[in-house]
């Protein structure tokens, strides 16, 4: 007996069918949500790098001179500023990507508490690393884009020093919860190992307590996301709930 063109054909009662079409939908969100995660932590270590070119707090106002009015490192400063809104966004659609994988892999995770964290520690630390790196690069922009006199190097330090709050002490805070909810909610669906799972948290945690004003600790953050990634394009998971 022949089907009529364009009626549904319903799954079998058993489920086989509703299986073996959800694979390859599976396997395509863990593809896109590795290939966002990669985009991402690429740029925002090219972006985070080059901004971090500025004088850092304790510098002394003859550094913070000399970089201002060279002309040729600050430069970079400002190519890093303009890089870093598209780590934002790829780092957005990572998040979205993540969560719409866990969504399909373990459809009643958004009752979990967890689930809801995910998506607001992300949006902060976007939000905390687009405002610091405006605060960090903004002497910078000045030089590029004004011919009226710098300002001097204490206000260029004050504004190193409010966005160098913002990012350390909140943006990497965020960065860790970010870490902590991802690692938990992708470990319940059977997407993590067991020992990156355990890094992971270790990683999280370290983030949580860091005090340290280095940029190389934001490093960690796309290090991991980045390992995450490779995980997902490298063992792909199928089927619906693990």
């Amino acid at each position: 007996m022949r089907v009529p063109a364009g009626r549904p054909v319903s799954a079998p009662v058993d489920g086989s069918e509703g299986t073996v079409t959800r694979r390859p939908a599976v396997e395509d969100l863990a593809r896109k949500a590795g290939w966002y995660g990669v985009v991402f932590a690429v740029l925002l270590v090219v972006g985070v790098v080059l901004v971090a070119t500025t004088p850092r707090l304790g510098a002394s106002d003859a550094v913070y001179n000399a970089f201002y009015r060279g002309g040729g490192t600050a430069t970079l400063s400002v190519v890093g500023l303009y890089i870093v809104p598209f780590a934002g966004i790829a780092c957005l659609w990572h998040m979205v990507g993540t969560r719409t994988l866990l969504q399909v892999r373990r459809p009643g995770s958004w009752t979990e508490t967890r689930h809801w964290l995910h998506l607001a520690a992300c949006v902060i630390f976007v939000c905390m690393l687009f405002v610091s790196t405006a605060c960090v690069g903004a002497i910078a922009l000045l030089t590029k884009f004004s011919d009226a006199a710098l300002p001097g190097p204490d206000v260029a330090r004050a504004l190193n020093s409010v966005g160098y709050t913002l990012l350390f002490v909140y943006g990497v805070r965020a960065a860790g919860m970010y870490m902590l909810t991802t690692t938990g909610l992708a470990s319940a669906a059977g997407m993590l190992p067991r020992p990156l799972a355990i890094l992971s948290y270790v990683a999280a945690v370290l983030l949580l307590v860091s005090t340290t004003f280095h940029p190389a600790i934001l490093l960690v953050f796309p290090a991991w996301v980045l390992m995450v990634s490779i995980v997902l394009l490298a063992r792909r998971p199928t089927g619906g709930n693990p």
